[in-house]
């Protein structure tokens, strides 16, 4: 980094989505930002305008994420990796979420709070459309995690975990008396994984091209 950036660094806090670069691995080992962890009664949620992590809503049942969960930096959920999500499904008219990608990292470590950054390993996911709109969930290791840490892809993982994992996502905005239209298509493995990460980056340069360009001039 350059005398400027660090000191920039230094005086001013990096937007998490735009201000956090994914790492020179991606896709195979990823910075991910931490919003949740698995002893949060509320949701938290980056604002997309101030970087800020805000509380989103109150979980109004039992529901907790039964792993760390966040976002991968520099990563866009728009027209690629809708493409790939029509191509693996063959559904139509399927629009990306215009967020960044969602990822679930499993760890036996007891993180008690959000708003970090670790290094994660992709081993697989959940291929899932809210509405028309594709909602991938990334599964991911803690990198170097003493008992997960070993996971190469999502059949390694133990299925009970696979499963709570797939319950949460499908029930976390429940609210009686009211119908989602939510479901998880595929359980995919380390490729897809890889692939949508890999879309993912490149809707991210195309959509915030201009950012990029401003950026890179500071």
């Amino acid at each position: 980094m350059d005398p400027i950036g660090r000191l920039m660094g230094l005086r001013y806090k990096s937007h998490p989505w735009h201000g956090v670069d994914i790492g020179e691995e991606a896709p195979e080992v990823i910075i991910s930002f931490i919003e949740m962890v698995s002893t949060d009664t509320v949701k938290y949620e980056v604002d997309k305008v101030s970087g800020y992590l805000r509380l989103d809503r109150p979980q109004k049942y039992s529901n907790v994420i039964p792993a760390l969960y966040g976002f991968i930096p520099q990563t866009f959920s728009g027209q690629r990796v809708a493409d790939f999500c029509m191509k693996m499904t063959g559904k139509k008219n399927i629009a990306g979420d215009n967020d960044p990608i969602d990822i679930c990292i499993l760890t036996e470590k007891e993180i008690v709070h959000g708003d970090i950054l670790v290094r994660a390993r992709p081993i697989g996911g959940f291929r899932m459309l809210d509405g028309n709109e594709s909602d991938d969930k990334i599964i991911a290791v803690l990198n170097n995690d003493a008992v997960y840490g070993n996971y190469k892809n999502i059949s390694d993982c133990p299925e009970l975990v696979i499963d709570r994992l797939k319950h949460y996502f499908l029930t976390y905005k429940d609210i009686p008396g009211k119908e989602r239209d939510v479901e998880i298509t595929h359980t995919f493995g380390v490729e897809d994984a890889h692939e949508i990460i890999r879309l993912s980056m490149e809707d991210y340069s195309e959509r915030f091209e201009r950012l990029e360009t401003a950026l890179s001039n500071v």
